[in-house]
């Protein structure tokens, strides 16, 4: 049977956005597939996995990874479901695009919109906390100089054009990969006795309380710690529009970060909970830099402050991109001003990268008046982001899926086991929504999100009708 367009079987069921008109070309196929693979690599792997998991042990004990593992069972299904779309239907909106196609004109904006306002507020954090940091640990500048340094070096290299700036993600994400790798070279070390320090074994893993210390509650608990850590992987999906043969390149990728992601979060966190004591007050502060000074390694603070910088940039240059896409997607689409769609000669939306890191530039302002106080509400408040675009993005691969089945198309990457696997996602993720209400820490972040949420979809409905209303005229 041939392959059905990928515009076909994503078709929108309700009226067609307004076209943007933009000026200039589209942008082009720029990135390769390792551009693809690390840049998502960049978002994922950053502080969440190299200060969060300290939080998560806390909680759980060892028995965090059991957290971990069912964390990274809910990620395997989210990332081939959004792989199957976006294989299908490359676009810079990727899962907004995809939800407006199966829900409607109101669900796609509010879907783009609230994730474009989580990552312009990560931008912004990420900037602060890597200044702080290098503050901390070299102390040339105040923290709002070298905040508002680090925003103008990648706003100009986003600005330059996508092959520059894959590139520079690549070799950013290859040095934290090289030194997660690093790592558990030093912790397999440990535990196989081949340093000064006597091996461990398995004693860690039911000693100081026993394997589960913490109980279920504990494990659920951090559950939500793990699964905010994963955050920013479905960045692959924005990637896709700008590769080479996407169809391709996109299931690879996929498979690729998957597993590179369980490789290097289960097996970093496993060398944690054998090498350390689960209790170990240092542990849950800086995990990385506990085994490491447990292993011998001479300078471990300094080293590990130097990786978590360049994570910490590495996640800041691939949100600009991703929040600079959504925002281009959106303008194509009639959900944003025009202007948002203009593309340079070199294929860059130049207007929305400059109004995606505009926040970041505010931040460095609120920095130095307020330092961290303005920034921490606005990351509570979109903290909870990614369970709404991750049950979004499912609902939206559900209702495709059997649109496409109903028309017999066929499509490049196919869902495991559907519809049963997506509906198991989506219960996992209704699981651990309902706990983070039961959880007193959580629940005013999730409250706050949904608010966010609401907010952001009346505006879209109110917009929607007024730009429906004005194109009747």
């Amino acid at each position: 049977m041939p392959m059905s367009s990928p515009s076909s079987w994503t078709r929108a069921e309700s009226a067609p956005a307004r076209p943007a008109a933009p000026s200039g070309p589209a942008p082009g196929t720029h990135l390769k597939a390792r551009h693809l693979v690390m840049m998502a690599l960049g978002s994922a792997i950053g502080t969440g996995l190299f200060i969060g998991t300290g939080a998560a042990i806390r909680t759980a004990g060892p028995a965090v990874l059991l957290s971990f593992l069912v964390a990274c069972v809910l990620l395997v299904l989210v990332m081939r479901a959004l792989g199957e779309m976006a294989a299908a239907d490359p676009s810079p909106g990727a899962f907004s695009t995809y939800a407006e196609k199966a829900m409607g004109r109101t669900v796609g904006r509010t879907l783009g919109w609230l994730w474009w306002a989580q990552i312009v507020v990560v931008v912004a954090a990420e900037a602060t906390a890597a200044a702080q940091l290098l503050t901390e640990l070299w102390p040339v500048a105040e923290q709002w100089v070298l905040a508002l340094l680090f925003m103008v070096v990648f706003t100009a290299v986003n600005l330059v054009k996508v092959r520059t700036l894959g590139e520079t993600e690549f070799w950013f994400a290859l040095m934290k990969v090289l030194a997660v790798l690093a790592f558990l070279g030093v912790g397999l070390a440990v535990l196989l006795g081949l340093t000064d320090v006597p091996s461990p074994g398995l004693g860690n893993l039911t000693a100081h309380g026993g394997f589960l210390p913490n109980g279920l509650t504990g494990v659920a608990a951090a559950l939500l710690v793990v699964i905010f850590a994963f955050g920013g992987t479905e960045l692959v999906t924005i990637a896709a529009a700008e590769t080479e043969d996407p169809q391709h390149n996109v299931a690879r990728a996929v498979r690729t970060i998957l597993v590179r992601i369980l490789v290097f979060y289960v097996g970093a966190v496993t060398v944690m909970v054998l090498v350390l004591p689960w209790d170990d007050e240092q542990l849950s502060v800086s995990p990385f830099v506990a085994v490491l000074e447990r292993a011998g390694v001479p300078g471990a603070d300094v080293v590990m402050a130097v990786i978590i910088i360049l994570a910490l940039l590495s996640a800041l240059n691939a949100n600009v991109y991703g929040s600079s896409r959504m925002l281009y997607s959106l303008a194509r689409r009639g959900s944003a001003p025009r202007a948002f769609a203009d593309v340079s000669a070199r294929g860059v939306p130049r207007t929305a990268v400059l109004v995606s890191v505009a926040f970041g530039f505010g931040a460095v302002v609120l920095n130095y008046l307020w330092p961290e106080t303005v920034l921490l509400w606005m990351l509570n408040t979109v903290g909870a982001t990614c369970l709404v675009v991750w049950g979004l993005a499912l609902v939206s691969q559900i209702v495709l899926r059997r649109r496409a089945d109903r028309d017999g198309t066929e499509l490049p990457l196919r869902m495991w086991a559907f519809p049963w696997l997506s509906w198991l996602a989506l219960a996992i993720l209704a699981g651990i929504l309902l706990l983070g209400l039961l959880d007193d820490a959580v629940r005013g972040q999730l409250l706050l999100t949904a608010a966010l949420v609401l907010l952001i979809a009346l505006a879209s409905k109110l917009l929607g009708r007024r730009a429906e209303h004005a194109g009747r005229n």
